[in-house]
């Protein structure tokens, strides 16, 4: 049986990279894309300053937004797998340290999986189904 499995690694790892990446997109979409109307920055100038209000760097907003939605794009095309998965780690643990800690568990459990799938990306890497693979960053 572990043969089996063995064989399915490649699809496991695909399937994390686009879980953690999509869902990276998704909620960095607000974060990076402004509303209809809105400054071209806007969008990332109030991320930003929510960033600066947990007592953090105002520029770590800009890494926080752009680690979610270039990262999470990254992360599914399997491009600079490792690099962006750590930064998704770090992401999300600040995420779970300063944002979501104080509602529990139920709160918080998204931003850990997130944290979790990053590192076993960052320590297992992209997989054979990955453009790191295809051009030799893996």
């Amino acid at each position: 049986m572990s043969k089996w499995l063995d064989g399915l690694q490649p699809t496991a790892a695909l399937l994390l990279r686009l879980t953690l990446g999509i869902g990276l997109m998704y909620w960095g979409w607000g974060k990076v894309i402004p509303s209809h109307g809105a400054p071209a920055l806007s969008a990332m100038n109030h991320h930003a300053a929510f960033v600066h209000s947990l007592g953090m760097p105002y520029w770590l907003g800009y890494v926080s937004a752009i680690t979610e939605f270039v990262g999470g794009l990254c992360l599914i095309l399997g491009l600079l797998t490792r690099f962006w998965a750590i930064l998704a780690a770090i992401n999300m643990g600040f995420a779970i340290g300063l944002v979501t800690i104080h509602k529990g568990f139920a709160g918080s459990q998204y931003a850990l999986s997130c944290l979790v799938i990053a590192l076993m990306l960052a320590t297992y890497g992209p997989g054979v189904m990955a453009t790191d693979h295809r051009i030799g960053l893996d």
